[in-house]
């Protein structure tokens, strides 16, 4: 066997084996389409807010609070409503669905042809998984 072949299989095994062991990270599903703000959309305006949630055992968005929004005052709510609708698989700690606390995304609100809004969220560098 090969060493590149030997290091596929050792990749494989493991994850089989996080598998067998009942852990499993968290797995976005989906949630209502980004909304964005008409007054800043006439105005042209753009901007990104940071939005800190927990995910519970189910796999639903708790205590979604915005840390920073630039500029402020203008997409607050608008994300918060779309991060609240998100929907998770939960992840799997010892075989069974765990939390997943403090998590971080980005929601950008972008004019244009390139403005499709990424709906996955992805957790900033350094925050919890």
């Amino acid at each position: 066997m090969t060493r590149r072949a030997a290091a596929a299989f050792c990749a494989l095994a493991l994850a089989l084996a996080g598998c067998a062991a009942g852990e499993r990270p968290l797995q976005f599903l989906g949630g209502a389409d980004l909304v964005y703000p008409p007054r800043a959309k006439a105005a042209g305006v753009e901007g990104r807010v940071l939005v800190r949630y927990d995910v519970d055992a189910e796999g639903r968005v708790r205590n979604a609070v915005v840390e920073t929004a630039e500029p402020a005052g203008v997409f607050e709510a608008a994300a918060l409503a779309a991060v609240r609708s998100w929907r998770f698989k939960p992840r799997y700690a010892g075989g069974a669905p765990a939390p997943t606390p403090a998590r971080v995304s980005e929601v950008r609100f972008r004019l244009g042809a390139d403005a499709k809004y990424a709906r996955l969220p992805q957790p900033r560098r350094g925050d919890a998984k």
